[in-house]
């Protein structure tokens, strides 16, 4: 039990006092980026899907 309760003390010690936090505003940007990329990434992922199907129809109508 002694080992547990070091490792929980260590632990929090490194979460609280050893770890380094953005700031609020390094949040903020960093959400900001992520949903770009995220739109960016399904405009692509959409224009990949409605090529192919368009593809594929145009496959099928020539039987």
């Amino acid at each position: 039990m002694s080992k547990f309760k070091t490792y929980i003390d260590e632990t929090t010690n490194e979460l609280f006092h050893k770890v380094s936090w953005p700031s609020w505003s390094e949040l903020q940007s960093s959400a900001v980026l992520v949903a770009i990329a995220s739109i960016i990434i399904a405009i692509i992922v959409f224009a990949m899907d409605f090529t192919f199907n368009k593809g594929m129809e145009a496959i099928y109508h020539l039987f």
